[in-house]
């Protein structure tokens, strides 16, 4: 990087210039403690007015040297671009994000990290990037220990941390974060909030992984072997930051427990707990044990936040009334809701695990809580979790998740009521069962459920399949039967032939307008349930109409085998259709 040259400025003109000054000020102080070292009593006034005389060029000397100071470490900034990182961390994104990650091709962990504008190094195994301009180091590091040696460590202390407070700043303003307060942090809608949050993780892994790591090492090549000061300049250019950073994380975890907001909390609260080591390593010594202290308290709320707010979850499942049946007896909003959420949370299995095992313990929990709900289908599922199969190191997100879905299934069993047709009922739980059970197998959440579950609840959606079959077809194919067979609820015992396929006619079309309306989205459900209709229907039909074909007017034999299973086609692609009258073969 090149600049201007000040002429004005000693270390502008290289730093053999410098060296030069700092070694007559060097020379003066040596002058001074001789003349302090001399006997008061027999000091002549002529060396009293030298001592006076020196002490104010020495002061002199030590306001240049401040401003020289000042001015090389304004000049040598080097940018810290917080767009060469992209972390939690390089090795993948949770899912969480709705921003795609940008593709790096082959390039290496550390180029993702630094870039190309940054010279760095690595410390054992930790980066280091230069935030000042290596080849004035040295000069800093002269200037500040005759400053330091001649009793201006404060001032030289003071310049540092200004000017080193004053880039964070810079770079935290660059990177749109603001200075708020918690309140209004708690005003924010939810979208704002998310941008925040999104922001918020960025940045402090940045500042905790590179910049902070970067900034001591600076202090530490400045002041040297002056261990103290380097930490007490340290301490003092971040600490206000870092508080600006917590004081967020803090006001997040005061606001209201909604789920919509619990994948980022936990985002947030896993970051602390990753960066935790580093924060004790970097804030370890007496002058940053408040940094410290308050970053410990703010994870903490966060995991109190993260926790609580899922604990609420499951009350927000079981909360959630409908008042109109939903249309088509497809999967209901809160089933996709629901089962997405819990598989967005598998991402953060271990932290989510661990704060719910401490909840547990505190608790004293081993079975799933009771939900708002009792019904059978709890206590089924507390019964399917005591012989689970699934990890043991999840048994807590086990317990909880088994809790969430039971809910789950309990609204959905009273949803289930607001139909007033019964096969509709069965289509309605048959496809929300299904879709739960499709998503515990297809995604990580079958690592949490186990196979146990998973068996279990196959079984589940499958006996809906059947009493299905028997609400829609029984009635319906009981016009098929011969006489000798049981009655029905049609009174179709004592039919004629004739009055029989009129019958059969007129219950397969009134099913045919009803069931084209209902939805079956996922289309290996709907195939399935569609050949199991199509066997029972066909079998029947064709028995009953090879038996009486010859006896039987034509006009009254509407559908071939063939019409009805193209008929049957239809059933449940969620477009209502109805038959003409005059339909003949």
């Amino acid at each position: 990087m090149t600049r201007e040259v000040d002429e004005s400025m000693i270390w502008d003109l290289g730093s053999d210039e410098g060296n030069l000054y700092l070694d007559a000020v060097n020379e003066l102080r040596s002058l001074i403690e001789r003349l302090d070292g001399s006997s008061g009593l027999g000091k002549a006034g002529s060396e009293e007015l030298s001592l006076r005389k020196a002490h104010d060029v020495l002061q002199t000397a030590m306001a240049r040297l401040e401003d020289e100071f000042k001015h090389l470490l304004v000049e040598n900034r080097l940018p810290f671009e917080l767009e060469h990182s992209s972390f939690r961390s390089v090795e993948a994104d949770h899912g969480v994000e709705e921003e795609a990650m940008a593709s790096f091709g082959a390039a290496s962990t550390e180029d993702l990290i630094l870039g190309s504008n940054n010279d760095s190094r690595r410390n054992s195994g930790e980066i280091v990037v230069d935030l000042i301009n290596p080849d004035v180091i040295s000069d800093l590091k002269n200037i500040a220990t005759t400053m330091i040696a001649s009793g201006y460590d404060r001032e030289c202390i003071q310049v540092c941390t200004m000017v080193r407070k004053d880039a964070l700043d810079e770079f935290l303003y660059n990177h749109e974060v603001e200075k708020l307060s918690i309140e209004d942090v708690l005003r924010m809608d939810w979208a704002t909030l998310n941008t925040n949050i999104k922001k918020w993780v960025r940045v402090m892994r940045n500042i905790v992984q590179i910049y902070l790591l970067s900034e001591k090492s600076l202090d530490n090549q400045i002041f040297g072997d002056l261990n103290e000061i380097g930490l007490t300049c340290f301490v003092d250019t971040v600490k206000a930051p870092m508080m600006q950073l917590l004081n967020f994380g803090e006001a997040v975890s005061l606001g209201p427990r909604q789920p919509e907001k619990l994948l980022r909390i936990l985002e947030m609260y896993e970051l602390a707990s990753e960066l935790l080591p580093e924060i004790d390593a970097l804030f370890s010594d007496h002058p940053g044990s408040s940094v410290r202290t308050e970053y410990r308290e703010v994870m903490r709320r966060l995991g109190d936040c993260a926790r609580t707010t899922f604990l609420e979850f499951k009350s927000a499942i079981a909360s959630d009334v409908s008042s109109h049946p939903f249309p088509g007896g497809a999967v209901h909003p809160l089933t996709n809701y629901v089962m997405n959420y819990l598989m967005a949370l598998t991402d953060f299995s271990h932290t989510l695990d661990s704060l719910l095992m401490e909840h547990d313990d505190a608790e004293d929990l081993t079975i799933p809580p009771s939900p708002d709900i009792i019904n059978p289908v709890m206590v089924e599922e507390e019964s399917t979790y005591e012989n689970s199969s699934s990890p043991d190191k999840f048994l807590a997100m086990t317990r909880h998740f088994y809790s969430i879905t039971s809910v789950l299934e309990a609204n959905l069993q009273e949803k289930s009521k607001l139909y007033k047709d019964v096969s509709l009922r069965h289509i309605f739980l048959l496809n929300n069962i299904h879709y739960m059970t499709r998503k515990v197998l297809k995604s990580e959440l079958r690592h949490i459920f186990g196979d146990k579950w998973n068996r279990k609840h196959t079984w589940k959606f499958q006996q809906q399949s059947i009493e299905y079959e028997r609400a829609t077809w029984l009635p319906v194919l009981s016009f098929l039967k011969d006489d000798s067979g049981s009655s029905s609820g049609h009174g179709s015992k004592n039919l004629r032939p004739r009055e029989r396929f009129q019958g059969f006619n007129t219950a397969f079309e009134e099913v045919y307008k009803a069931q084209t309306g209902w939805l079956i989205s996922d289309e290996g459900l709907r195939e399935d349930v569609r050949t199991k209709a199509s066997m029972w229907v066909i079998q029947a039909y064709w028995t009953f109409y090879s038996r009486h074909k010859n006896n039987v007017s034509e006009r009254y034999i509407k559908y071939t085998t063939d019409d009805l299973e193209r008929l049957l086609l239809d059933l449940f692609a969620g477009s209502p259709k109805s038959l003409n009258n005059s339909y003949r073969r």
